[in-house]
């Protein structure tokens, strides 16, 4: 291997070794707020039981709790990956170090007994005497004064390998401290994890004595569900007729027939398709509707967390958050609408090209009908219940058809 390459690698491997603690506190400040909503999940979850609320909203909570636990596994999982990684790199330069400093060490040895033989100053002397010319005798003092300073370079260059390799000993111990006690709180969160799940059973126990009941409440919320589904499809549909009728009277066209496969489609300008084409771009990149949350329920049709025989469907997802959390738009574009289901359930409706965001569950909104907003912008605050819950639902559309948010986003 040229020493070209050499170099390349050596620039690789400690650029690498740099670049985990910067990681690694990325993750550091992850677990903090993950432990955080862990505490706040624990504190509702006690308050419940103190005010002997339904059993229904403890499972709930406990659900919460024990998605945040995994999280925080997942977490302390990267952890423990990247304190192996810097090891094993750390290892590396460790090994190359060493190498280094052994020839280093062998040239110097040899360079000391051949000084040592030839240390006698009457030599040196005679060894410049014996030039056959001037220029040869000069070249001879240079040589010697050389000889010295490379003797010099070549120590200091010892002295530094020797302390790069100290430093590198004890990062190596640091890393491996750390990820021993990493491990010991993987295993205590497992522990704790255990420990909800078993909790939750117990919940889930008790709530059966109850099935009759709880099942026309589940039902209940699921045709409200519907409803609210219907709702939003509808005032899509009616956006989108408005919408293609302004841009045929302007274009001097004819829009889409109603009941026609295009009527329910937006006629897209120029601009609306660049807005469509870089939404579309996005997809998997788009930041939460949360600063902080976790998902509470899934995109689509699925068994009942605790009544494995009833199927619930859910048109977007709901991301639990801590209590005064506000809703962001996960994109820039224009607000399509702002609907009043009830005084505490407002949505607003965000267009880019012809997708449509939908942000459900919030108590006031910052923003109105036809405005542009920018990604990341506060749109307005998650309600909030009585128990201190804060549950956002969070739809993504392409004209009418309802897709998996999921997939949007940056998970």
């Amino acid at each position: 291997m040229n020493q070209f390459i050499k170099t390349l690698l050596f620039f690789f491997i400690t650029s690498l070794a740099f670049a985990q603690p910067s990681e690694q506190q990325k993750l550091e400040e992850k677990k903090a707020q993950i432990l955080k909503e862990i505490s706040e999940n624990k504190s509702r979850l006690e308050s419940e039981k103190k005010k002997e609320k339904s059993v229904l909203k403890q499972i709930d909570q406990q659900k919460n709790l024990i998605g945040l636990r995994q999280k925080l596994l997942n977490t302390t999982a990267k952890q423990t990956r990247l304190l192996s990684d810097d090891i094993y790199l750390t290892q590396l330069e460790m090994n190359k170090l060493n190498r280094e400093l052994k020839v280093l060490k062998e040239d110097y040895e040899k360079m000391i007994v051949k000084s040592y033989k030839s240390r006698n100053e009457q030599s040196r002397i005679m060894f410049i005497l014996s030039s056959e010319n001037f220029l040869q005798a000069y070249k001879r003092i240079q040589y010697m004064k050389q000889y010295a300073g490379f003797r010099k370079m070549q120590g200091e260059e010892i002295r530094i390998k020797q302390q790069k390799l100290k430093e590198a000993e004890i990062n190596l111990q640091n890393s491996k401290k750390e990820k021993v006690k990493v491990l010991e709180q993987t295993e205590k969160e497992k522990q704790e994890l255990e420990k909800e799940k078993k909790e939750q059973e117990r919940l889930v126990k008790l709530i059966q004595k109850d099935k009759k009941k709880i099942a026309a409440e589940i039902d209940k919320k699921q045709k409200e569900a519907k409803q609210i589904d219907k709702q939003i499809k509808k005032i899509i549909a009616d956006e989108i007729a408005a919408a293609n009728k302004r841009n045929a009277a302007k274009s001097g066209t004819t829009a889409p027939k109603a009941g026609t496969k295009e009527a329910s489609k937006f006629v897209l300008s120029a601009e609306g398709k660049v807005n469509s084409d870089n939404f579309k771009a996005n997809k998997g990149k788009l930041p939460w509707p949360v600063v902080n949350g976790n998902i509470s329920q899934k995109y689509g049709d699925q068994p009942h967390p605790v009544h494995k025989n009833l199927t619930i469907h859910n048109s977007g997802v709901e991301i639990s958050t801590t209590a005064g959390s506000s809703a962001r738009a996960v994109f820039g574009g224009e607000v399509l609408q702002v609907q009043v289901i009830s005084a505490n359930n407002k949505a607003v409706y965000i267009q880019h090209g012809d997708f449509i965001t939908v942000y459900l569950n919030l108590s006031s909104v910052s923003v109105s009908k036809g405005q542009k907003v920018t990604i990341k912008q506060n749109i307005g605050k998650i309600h909030t219940d009585a128990s201190g819950k804060a549950v956002i639902k969070f739809l993504v559309l392409q004209n009418t058809t309802t897709l998996n948010p999921e997939s949007w986003l940056n998970m």
